[in-house]
Formats: C-alpha cells, sequence, structure tokens
C-alpha cells in the first residue's frame, strides 16, 4: 500500500484509542512490567506529537489469577470478577509506575454495557473522558469486570475499544496484539496491509485465541467494521513490536489498516447504531422499507407488519424487512403493546385505536440511523 493512503488517515488523527490484548502485557499469567514500561514510553512519545490517548487495557483478569492461586484463565464468572477484582488494582499500579517515569498522570475509567446503554449515562462517560483528556491524562478504560455478568457484559476489549472510540469521537482505533495483523487466508498466509470498506475478510479470520484473552481475531475485524461504519479507521498491529507506534502514526505499512466508510456519523446517531442494545424488532413492508431508505421518511405504523419483543416507548429497536433482515435503527415514540395495535393503520386512526395520539411517527427520523441500505 502506497505510504501517502495510510498518511491521508493517521497524519490528521488528533484524538486516538490504543487496545492493547493480554497476551501483549502478560507473560505465565503474570503482569509483564518490561512490556508496559515499553508502551508506557511509546504512547508518551506518540502524546508529544499533539496526539491525545485513551487505552483501553486488557490483563485485569490475568493480573488476578497468582494472588487467588489459579493457574488459568477461570471458567466461573464469580471467579472472574474476583480475578478482576484483585487484578485491577494490580493493573492500575502497572500503567501508574510505567506513566510516572514519562511524567504523565492516568486516570482508571471503569465501564460496563449499562453506562453506554443509557443516553444520560453514556454523555456523562462522554465528558469525563473528553475533560481528562482536555487535562493531558491519559485515561485507562476497562469493563467493570467485577461486577458485569453475561446479560450485560460487552463481550470483549476489543468491542469495548470499538465503542470507546465512537463515545469520545475519537479519528483512529489502533488494536495491538502478538500477531502481525491480518493474515491472507488465516495463520500463515502473509499480512494483509489494506482492507477496503467492502472488502469480505471472513476466510482470513484464524478462530484461535491466546491463553489470558477473550476475543481474537474476529471480535478485533468485528471492531474494526463497527467504528469503520461510522468513519473511523483502525489498524490491528504487532503490540509486541518495540517503536510499532511510533512506526505506524510516520505511515510505515505496519499491521492491518482499515479503510472505513466516508460518511461520518453525528454523535447522537452513532449512539443509536452501536452503543445501545436493541430491545425489539419492528418488521416493516418493501413500501415502508424504500420510504426509509431512498426517501429519508420517518416510520409510520401503515408500514409495520410485525412487533417482535416487549418494550417501552423511548427504546431501541431494529427495525427488519418483512423477512426479519435488520437495516435500520431508531427510538420508538410508542410501547412495543400499542405499536402492535396500531400497525398497518394510518396515523390518523391512533385516537379511535388508542384512545390518544402523541405523535404520528412511530420512529422519526431525526430518532432513526440507517445501516444497509
Amino acid at each position: 500500500m502506497p505510504e501517502p493512503l495510510r498518511q491521508r488517515y493517521l497524519d490528521p488523527a488528533r484524538v486516538v484509542v490504543v487496545k492493547i490484548g493480554s497476551a501483549v502485557l502478560t507473560r505465565d499469567g503474570r503482569l509483564h512490567r518490561p512490556a508496559l514500561a515499553r508502551l508506557g514510553a511509546e504512547i508518551a512519545e506518540l502524546r508529544r506529537t499533539g496526539r491525545r490517548v485513551i487505552i483501553v487495557s486488557s490483563g485485569a483478569v490475568a493480573s488476578g489469577l497468582q494472588p487467588l492461586g489459579l493457574s488459568s484463565m477461570p471458567k466461573a464468572i464469580v471467579d472472574k470478577q474476583a480475578a478482576a477484582a484483585v487484578g485491577q488494582q494490580i493493573l492500575m499500579a502497572a500503567w501508574a509506575e510505567a506513566f510516572r517515569k514519562e511524567r504523565v498522570a492516568v486516570a482508571q475509567v471503569l465501564l460496563t454495557a449499562d453506562d453506554l446503554d443509557h443516553r444520560t449515562r453514556y454523555l456523562n462517560a462522554r465528558h469525563t473522558l473528553q475533560n481528562l483528556l482536555h487535562h493531558g491524562v491519559v485515561p485507562i478504560v476497562n469493563e467493570n469486570d467485577s461486577v458485569s455478568y453475561d446479560e450485560i457484559k460487552m463481550g470483549d476489549n476489543d468491542h469495548l475499544s470499538a465503542l470507546v472510540t465512537l463515545l469520545v469521537s475519537a479519528d483512529l482505533l489502533i488494536m495491538l496484539t502478538v500477531v502481525d495483523g491480518l493474515r491472507r487466508g488465516g495463520l500463515d498466509g502473509p499480512v494483509i496491509p489494506l482492507v477496503a470498506a467492502d472488502d469480505e475478510v471472513s476466510t482470513h479470520v484464524a478462530r484461535g485465541k491466546s491463553a489470558t484473552g477473550i476475543g481474537g481475531m474476529a471480535t478485533k475485524v468485528a471492531a474494526a467494521a463497527l467504528v469503520g461504519r461510522s468513519g473511523v479507521p483502525a489498524i490491528i498491529a504487532p503490540g509486541t513490536r518495540k517503536g510499532v507506534l511510533r512506526t505506524l502514526i510516520s505511515g510505515e505499512e505496519v499491521g492491518t489498516l482499515f479503510e472505513p466508510r466516508t460518511r461520518r456519523l453525528d454523535p447522537r446517531r452513532r449512539w443509536l447504531a452501536t452503543a445501545t442494545r436493541a430491545r425489539g424488532s419492528l418488521l416493516v413492508d418493501d413500501g415502508a422499507r424504500r420510504a426509509l431508505v431512498e426517501r429519508k421518511a420517518s416510520l409510520l405504523p401503515a408500514g409495520i407488519v410485525r412487533v417482535e419483543g416487549r418494550f417501552a416507548s423511548g427504546a431501541v429497536v431494529r427495525i427488519c424487512d418483512a423477512a426479519g433482515e435488520p437495516f435500520a435503527r431508531g427510538l420508538v415514540s410508542y410501547a412495543s403493546d400499542e405499536i402492535d395495535r396500531v400497525r398497518g393503520c394510518k396515523g390518523a386512526e391512533l385516537p379511535q385505536i388508542l384512545g390518544y395520539r402523541y405523535v404520528d411517527e412511530i420512529v422519526h427520523r431525526n430518532d432513526m440511523v440507517i445501516e444497509k441500505s
């Protein structure tokens, strides 16, 4: 890939999220402090170029294994929560020490899916992170594993890093791992330097993961796709390579760059598209789908053919075609039982059916994001 193409994405990047995997930060189940010291120095160097950096750091659970007498990653949620509770303070102490040598202050920020699911808490998290950056602090973000459980977990830190990238409107996501990048055909092929926005990469995704990791290449590719749909580039690169961040930002061909879509979503639609969990689905007919996608129309009750799930007014729902394929998301103006009663009807009939009418639109255009045209 010609260097100017990379520099087109990297040179303007002022706010960068750097996700660092457990396998980069640990060795034999323990935190590898020389790795943190090296990466701390590299991130401090990156900041001296005028960039602001947020770290999404794995390693808390792995750091807690030895103090709890565990020899491998636990399977039980309660054991993972205990390891995270013990390991998080070990991890933060190590990061604080690494950055103390660079005279850089750090802050711990623990998030759960609920923090990003609710609009007010989402904005509070956004303002906190932006204010820390404004004051020259490096936020170190992790999921609050000591209280998260399967039903509300974000899943892995690759996904979390994508959500944080969109939360703060960052310009670039870098995911540092122990592999050199996405390899053609899987583990043994050459590194693919560039993935265009519409490239199909599933045949190149190896399914393995490290002993202390949760994700793997599949979750990194998914994270790159998530930020790419909102217009943000992502890079998967080898975090064990000395000077990797300096090399990347200079535009050299290291790792795999995922090109984004050219269109960047505004913050509200970005939240609708990525940070919230859909509470149900509205299936619409072909005419309504065309109106939403082609004419940028609002969703009216007449176009709805089925309601799936139970949800309240103001919930985020998937909007699907008649076959159940999602193509949009939006905030509903009515609860699921109300929508089920008025589906297929005209807006003027709402008062007769419900006894009241808030608005004519089930989902207003301003509260909708089209994900697939």
